[in-house]
């Protein structure tokens, strides 16, 4: 059992270990909250974009674009959002196994990794998946620009044939203590005959275009690519923030526990020294009476 001067040390580390978690609690729940405002505000307005992408491009009659044609290649490439670093709960195991499973059940595809974040590439390096390239954001958070060059470099490997498919894999935000692992497919942005079938119901009426659908989808369509993986980018640093902020508080409380657990311990060590001095001294004391 460790003695009373050990106790002290452990229970000193441990107090400067709470100081460590609670300041860096704090400062995720502060970048939380600005994270938090902006996937909220930029979201909406990328579903909407989609959908509407969707409804008009099902219903306008000849119409095509190279991102919704379907290709025969049996390549395919994933970009996973990951973090930097760690201390964030099992947000990058949790991504690390949801890509994992999704290449083993792919077996017909073969996969080019793209990366933001080093944490889950070093998870993939250990099964020696092809790691292509690792992008990373000027600042903390990203811009939509960076997002556009990135999404310009792989929809060219789309374009040009080298690959059939493009998934975006990521952390989906949604509350302080959840978040969803997800790998979602952005290119081809394919509407089913079932989809285009139950459009058609949903709106039996003849949309006029101005200039021309034609040139209203060609212009939108990129556009609905970026904003699909910028949500992405965005979803997946206010779920980082929120996991990490959960995270350190945990650890916060757990060195409060073990610091009252060792404070007791050492308490009872002291006490049981003092008996035995007491006892020791009125032992002393009656031997020399007798």
């Amino acid at each position: 059992m460790a003695n009373v001067k050990e106790l002290k040390v452990r229970i000193g580390s441990t107090k400067s270990t709470l100081k460590i978690t609670s300041a860096m609690k704090l400062v995720s729940a502060a970048k939380l909250s600005k994270a938090q405002a902006r996937i909220q505000g930029f979201k909406p307005y990328s579903h909407e974009l989609d959908k509407t992408v969707r409804v008009a491009s099902a219903l306008a009659e000849g119409y095509t674009h190279e991102y919704l044609k379907e290709s025969s290649s049996k390549n395919a490439a994933i970009l996973v959002i990951s973090s930097d670093k760690g201390l964030c709960g099992s947000y990058n195991s949790s991504l690390y196994k949801k890509v994992k499973a999704f290449i083993r059940s792919e077996t017909e595809t073969n996969f080019k990794l793209f990366f933001i974040g080093r944490k889950v590439k070093e998870l993939l390096a250990r099964d020696n998946y092809l790691q292509t390239k690792t992008y990373s954001y000027a600042k903390a958070d990203p811009e939509f620009s960076e997002a556009n060059e990135i999404v310009t470099e792989l929809a060219d490997l789309f374009k040009q044939g080298e690959i059939g498919k493009l998934y975006v894999a990521y952390n989906s935000f949604v509350s302080a203590i959840e978040f969803n692992s997800t790998v979602k497919q952005v290119l081809p942005m394919t509407v089913t005959a079932e989809e285009k079938e139950n459009l058609i119901k949903e709106f039996p009426v003849d949309f006029k275009y101005e200039p021309s659908a034609e040139a209203i989808l060609d212009s939108l369509i990129p556009e609905v690519l970026n904003t699909t993986v910028f949500t992405s980018m965005l979803d997946a640093i206010a779920a980082e923030h929120a996991t990490r902020m959960t995270a350190m508080d945990n650890a916060t409380t757990n060195s409060k526990e073990m610091i009252r657990d060792l404070t007791i311990t050492m308490n009872k060590l002291r006490q049981a020294a003092i008996t035995t001095e007491l006892t020791e001294i009125v032992s002393g004391a009656e031997s020399l009476n007798s």
